[in-house]
């Protein structure tokens, strides 16, 4: 018996990823990277 059928794949038999990032998270990095880079334009 195949694992999926029709290429749909059960919930259990989804690779779950180790890292898990939420939205809120990738905005936070977004803006200290900006305000990195700002920060290096005017002291350097």
């Amino acid at each position: 018996m195949p694992l999926s059928y029709g290429g749909l794949l059960r919930y259990h038999e989804e690779k779950k990823s180790k890292i898990i990032l939420k939205p809120k998270h990738i905005i936070w990095v977004t803006v200290a990277i900006v305000i990195f880079e700002l920060l290096l334009r005017v002291l350097l």
